[in-house]
């Protein structure tokens, strides 16, 4: 039986990638919304999470916004505003190629916690994969 990808990304790894170097953007959230033991150790470690590209705020830039499910608009948030725990900033290593919103990607990169403003968008984050790389699944 063959599963539709949101449901390979919502709910389980997919089984030829997972390991211990890959992480659920749900996972790395306490439902007080404070890191995860799982977070806290992948910490400035090189993972894999698996997701969505929300539509990018700038054109030809090195950043984007892996989200849990496709959605059509960006999440942008601000600071001090409840930070959504199923969202991930995403800096790559090269200026974005933009994958339509709705096409499952796997993203890996070196984990960023703590509260950044983005120097350039001000876009606030609060978890953020940095030298990142990432493909189609």
């Amino acid at each position: 039986m063959i599963l539709p990808a949101a449901l390979l990304l919502g709910h389980a790894l997919p089984s030829a990638a997972a390991g211990e170097d890959a992480i659920r953007l749900r996972d790395l959230y306490n439902k007080d919304l404070s890191f995860s033991d799982a977070a806290l150790e992948a910490e400035g470690k090189r993972l894999t999470v698996w997701g969505y590209m929300a539509p990018p705020l700038k054109a030809n830039s090195e950043f984007f916004v892996l989200t849990n499910r496709p959605m059509a608009v960006c999440p942008f948030c601000e600071p001090g505003m409840p930070w959504p725990d199923d969202i991930l900033a995403v800096y790559a290593k090269r200026i974005v190629e933009v994958i339509p919103f709705n096409v499952p990607i796997e993203v890996r990169g070196v984990l960023e916690l703590g509260d950044a403003v983005d120097a350039e968008l001000g876009f606030y984050s609060k978890v953020r994969l940095v030298d990142a790389t990432f493909r189609r699944v």
